[in-house]
């Protein structure tokens, strides 16, 4: 319950510090969207936006269950409505952000077609796709059950692959996109093509199931960072007492427990800035993985805590430069923000996430 109240008081100073959010037009861009990434290639985006998650070659799994975007199946059905509002939306809930510069990223409508051009030249055009046989959600409940949800997860708990519970998901995926994901698999993963194994009905009443999870998208976002927030959460506590795993992580129970004894660091948020607009943990300040400006105005000598939700990729890029720059105390939030988040621990929200993270992952050296 005293979360509960602290989460709300929070949320309650962010609106009366920064407006309704709900009221707060979505064209304001935040600070650092004009990174100079209405010059650059496609390749140089993807490389400097995506790469981290979907893998250098596009070929999917680097962290975050991202998929692979060079698929053959995937590529002949995703139409390029669907790969444009895909990187404008994000997938609430995932380490996906809302790239487009209208919901707080940092691509203008220009480069997000160059990165639609690219990826789709990975293969051919889409193709039309079979319609889909009028289906039953009740009856299609069991299906999910038994075939899909040990994979894919289900509203309580995320799965090992792409999430087609999410909001996000459901809102550009037509039934026809899904029912040919089912047909042809993935080649190449372990999504095996259930073609011969279901029958057409059978398959359109799990598509009629995914479909009864659709649920709206919340537009609401804070207003954007403007560069100006303060570093510190408790700029005059006394420095925090870390457990270090391997020399890189710290845990969200011990960096919670900091922040209750108001010790003195910094939480870096390295995700891009609509993911900060969305929600972030309380104290937290924005500074993407792509733009690193602010870090220079970090104290040497500070404990810098980074996190995204990949949980270790985007906050290791962070933790990565602040070393290289010198800095003793610079550490990645072991779990990320979406376990911080379902742990119930102090956030600032415009709307809450939509869709529970999966287990923690282990930590390791090896992953960044």
């Amino acid at each position: 319950m005293i979360r509960r109240w602290l989460r709300w008081g929070l949320l309650a100073v962010a609106v009366a510090t920064f407006g309704c959010a709900s009221t707060r037009p979505r064209s304001n861009a935040p600070l650092s969207s004009a990174a100079n990434f209405d010059s650059l290639t496609a390749p140089a985006l993807f490389q400097t936006l995506c790469a981290h998650c979907h893998g250098p070659a596009a070929t999917g799994y680097a962290a975050d269950h991202a998929p692979s975007l060079v698929n053959p199946t995937f590529l002949e059905s995703a139409s390029d409505t669907y790969l444009h509002r895909s990187i404008d939306q994000g997938r609430p809930g995932t380490s996906m952000a809302a790239y487009a510069r209208s919901d707080g990223g940092p691509l203008a409508p220009a480069a997000v077609d160059r990165l639609v051009a690219w990826i789709r030249s990975h293969g051919g055009p889409a193709r039309d796709l079979a319609p889909v046989a009028r289906g039953d959600s009740a009856r299609g409940r069991p299906l999910y059950a038994a075939r899909c949800q040990s994979c894919h997860g289900d509203l309580q708990k995320r799965g090992d692959y792409v999430m087609l519970a999410n909001a996000g998901f459901l809102a550009v995926a037509s039934d026809a996109f899904i029912q040919h994901a089912i047909v042809s698999g993935r080649p190449g993963t372990s999504m095996a093509p259930f073609r011969g194994t279901l029958d057409t009905l059978a398959i359109a009443d799990v598509v009629a199931y995914l479909r009864s999870l659709a649920r709206p998208l919340e537009p609401n976002r804070l207003p954007p960072p403007t560069g100006k927030e303060p570093l510190f959460a408790y700029p005059h506590g006394r420095a925090p007492e870390f457990a270090i795993k391997e020399d890189r992580f710290v845990g969200v129970d011990e960096v919670d427990h900091a922040l209750q004894q108001h010790r003195k660091l910094v939480i870096v948020d390295a995700r891009p800035e609509s993911e900060w607009m969305t929600t972030h943990i309380a104290g937290a300040v924005s500074i993407p993985h792509y733009h690193l400006q602010r870090l220079g105005e970090i104290p040497k000598d500070a404990w810098v805590i980074a996190y995204c939700a990949c949980p270790h990729h985007l906050s290791g890029v962070v933790v990565d430069s602040l070393r290289a720059r010198g800095y003793p105390h610079a550490f990645v939030l072991d779990e990320g923000i979406l376990e911080w988040e379902r742990r119930g621990y102090p956030i600032v929200s415009a709307v809450r996430l939509s869709l529970p993270p999966s287990e923690p992952p282990s930590s390791g050296a090896s992953d960044r």
